[in-house]
């Protein structure tokens, strides 16, 4: 039985955060004391979120954050422990990878600001994001192997970011890597100091919303679609997306105020 809490005492704090400025959206994982680890409801948030912002033409660019002193240190495992029944368990992996789905899915492009730990799950989500920028105190680890668990749904991202040997390596080590590692790698797409970080992913963000929402939803989709089909497939979509953008709006304004060395005006069609 719960006891409901007197009136005076304050609120837990919500476990994720969201901004809004200028067409960026950020997510912020908020449970620094536990290092952002991923409960069931901050799953239940964050998918709840992606889903809004899904249907919100507002929303250009989204930024996945976290509080304190890590981006995230993966699966809460103490919550896991906690609920150690098979179907507990299932329900969070099946919610983790339906979250992943969805942020692919996602029309507007994802962007991972890492920081401080990223672990486990967390490495995960930095992979499954479409662009990420980390501190350069950044670590990276797929650790779950360190206490038993070889960490098989993060290495379905992260086999699809970096080379196949590297992916083994650290799944198989548990090893962290620092952020100018993971650049290496192909994990992240940039690497700035710590106090750099938010301007950074401020810059690519805005690079993204200059361009038309048309063609960059569309790539996003084309490009998920293409790169899990063989070859003549993947040719066969591509073309197809080609033509597609080709006959928007966009695209012959686009085409237009290059030829004629004039400012852009897109119309979002």
């Amino acid at each position: 039985m719960t006891t409901a809490k007197n009136a005076t005492e304050p609120a837990d704090p919500p476990v994720l955060l969201r901004t809004d400025a200028n067409g960026i959206t950020t997510l912020i994982l908020n449970r620094p004391q536990l290092y952002n680890a991923l409960s069931s409801a901050l799953l239940i948030e964050l998918q709840a979120a992606i889903g809004a912002i899904a249907r919100d033409e507002s929303v250009r660019v989204v930024v996945i954050a976290g509080t304190g002193n890590a981006f995230c240190a993966g699966h809460d495992l103490k919550e896991m422990r906690a609920h150690h029944d098979r179907q507990f368990i299932k329900d969070v992996f099946q919610r983790y990878s339906h979250l992943m789905l969805s942020l692919t899915r996602l029309p507007q492009p994802v962007i991972a600001r890492a920081h401080g730990i990223v672990a486990a799950a967390g490495c995960q989500l930095v992979a499954q994001c479409d662009l990420a920028v980390a501190a350069s105190d950044a670590r990276f680890a797929t650790s779950g192997i360190n206490v038993g668990l070889f960490c098989a749904t993060p290495s379905v991202a992260l086999a699809r970011n970096v080379p196949r040997k590297r992916a083994m390596e650290m799944l198989m080590t548990g090893d962290f890597i620092d952020a100018d590692t993971a650049l290496s790698y192909g994990l992240v797409n940039r690497v700035v100091p710590l106090e750099e970080l938010d301007a950074e992913v401020k810059k690519l963000a805005q690079s993204i919303i200059a361009k038309t929402p048309v063609a960059v939803a569309a790539g996003k989709k084309i490009f998920y679609e293409q790169i899990e089909a063989g070859l003549d497939r993947a040719y066969e979509l591509a073309s197809e997306a080609m033509v597609c953008n080709m006959m928007t709006e966009d695209a012959a304004e686009g085409i237009d105020a290059f030829m004629q060395k004039r400012k852009l005006q897109w119309k979002g069609k």
